[in-house]
């Protein structure tokens, strides 16, 4: 018997234009969590994906459990034992959650659906993982980071050898990171091995004991985790050094150019006020629930508010839509990439040029929409094949950034960006710090949201701290550490 319950031996896929992996290889051990990483682009989920049979390699060897396998479905790889969390949530919304755990494999009775024991059954399995959701809930109406505990809850529900998790901590608040960590501890005590996709270091170096790394699809190394420090690693995954993770340099602060005063949305923002200058870096930090998100969508229109007033420029907005926002020169990007930001459907360019259609005239100008489309693929380094590629076919990473590149198409004055790092990788995320620094010098007013303490600590000039709706201070970055930060966030003090 092999001493690896998964290898993986040159492994070859390509798409229209593309060669996604270059003859790479994984080899696994049962009872391990063994940490896949790479950029964006790097191939890492579609390695996965020719495991448990989303895609067929062109070429190479999977051995599971000793055999050579290639399984041509999902169904067969979850039959054999082989389970994945997929970074991109895919539930279905109108269904109970007992019935999204269960799908496909529900208990019957006869012929019809026993609801009652699928009910009984998952109030099991959620006792033990200790997760407080109600089964019979309708997946809808959860928050996002409740529909990623249902996904973790369901691939552990398949009691299988292998569970894939592609970043499954991506929504999650502390604690639930916590009830992960805890389950994945459970299912290393079973001998099931545990394949960890992620791009937060810290969770890397907590919980897996090896890390194969990949760069442009290739193959690069696997090193013991006690044995590799994390700057080596990360010159292993982007192929040079990251000098500066946080390129903030001091910028001129001129004068304001948004006021917020006594803005509320029912039951979700209390009475918030605060000041953005030009060229400031203005950090939201707060837990998860805290209304960060809901407040700066009141801003740009996507939320009614209930009372409150705001300012550009000293005078006051009438803001009822996105689009007032975005011809005041006010965008946001979304924190939400695939529900609200792409059109997956649609080409790069499309994509890029979505919000200012109207600058290109009727009949369009598509000479002008390429011209546009491909000066932001070089200057954001997008990784694509072209500008008529599918948005859908490019990472995490590179929709971000096209929909960063739609954000500056419009030349805005003021930019809120909505947890603008998550889900990308380190190189990624040094490249969208330094645009976002780069645009600081430039005069643009920034507001940035960010559940990661380092990342709002090091990018922000002064930092905004919500709890449960309301601002609990303003505090300037000199004075700023995380422990001051959490006080707040978790309603401790006020100030």
């Amino acid at each position: 018997m092999s001493e690896y319950v998964l290898e993986m031996r040159d492994i070859v896929k390509s798409f229209p234009g593309v060669r996604a992996l270059k003859g790479v290889q994984l080899k696994v051990r049962p009872g391990q969590v063994h940490a896949l990483l790479g950029e964006n682009g790097a191939g890492k989920s579609t390695l996965m994906k020719c495991l448990i049979g989303i895609y067929q390699k062109d070429s190479g060897t999977i051995l599971y459990k000793g055999k050579e396998t290639n399984f041509s479905n999902v169904y067969e790889a979850l039959s054999s034992g082989i389970s994945m969390i997929h970074q991109e949530l895919t539930p279905v919304p109108a269904r109970s959650v007992c019935e999204n755990v269960w799908m496909g494999r529900e208990p019957c009775k006869g012929i019809l659906v026993d609801h009652k024991a699928m009910r009984e059954k998952t109030k099991q399995l959620f006792d033990r993982l200790d997760v407080s959701i109600d089964p019979d809930a309708v997946m809808s109406s959860l928050t996002v980071a409740q529909m990623q505990m249902v996904e973790i809850v369901k691939a552990v529900s398949y009691d299988s050898d292998i569970v894939v998790m592609d970043e499954p901590t991506s929504s999650l608040t502390e604690t639930e990171v916590e009830n992960l960590f805890r389950i994945i501890g459970q299912l290393k005590e079973q001998g099931v091995a545990v394949i960890y996709i992620s791009h937060k270091m810290d969770e890397i170096f907590r919980i897996c004991d090896e890390i194969t790394t990949f760069r442009d699809g290739e193959y690069i190394s696997t090193d013991k985790v006690d044995e590799i420090d994390i700057n080596t690693l990360i010159t292993k995954m982007v192929g040079r050094e990251l000098t500066q993770m946080f390129p903030k340099v001091e910028c001129p602060i001129g004068e304001t150019v948004l006021r917020v005063e006594h803005l509320s949305v029912p039951h979700l923002v209390h009475d918030v006020s605060f000041e953005l200058r030009r060229g400031e870096i203005l950090g939201f930090a707060g837990l998860v629930g805290a209304g960060r998100t809901e407040l700066v969508e009141a801003i740009f229109g996507l939320r009614r508010k209930s009372q409150g007033k705001v300012y550009k420029d000293g005078k006051e907005l009438q803001i009822k839509n996105p689009g007032d926002a975005i011809h005041n020169r006010i965008v946001l990007l979304t924190e939400d990439r695939r529900g609200q930001g792409t059109v997956g459907v649609r080409s790069v360019a499309d994509n890029i040029v979505l919000s200012a259609l109207e600058r290109y005239g009727f009949p369009i100008r598509h000479r002008e929409i390429r011209k546009d489309s491909t000066e932001y693929i070089e200057q954001l380094s997008i990784k694509t094949t072209g500008i008529h590629q599918l948005v859908m076919d490019l990472s995490g990473g590179n929709q971000q950034k096209v929909l960063v590149a739609r954000l500056l198409l419009n030349d805005p004055d003021i930019l809120i960006v909505d947890e603008p790092t998550r889900g990308i990788d380190v190189g990624a995320k040094s490249e969208i710090h330094a645009i976002i620094t780069q645009l600081a010098s430039m005069g643009k007013a920034i507001i940035l949201i960010s559940s990661e303490l380092p990342e709002i600590l090091g990018m922000s000039d002064r930092i905004l701290v919500m709890h449960e709706g309301s601002m609990k201070a303003i505090l300037d970055r000199r004075e700023a550490n995380q422990e001051t930060i959490m006080s707040y966030a978790t309603g401790g003090v006020e100030q």
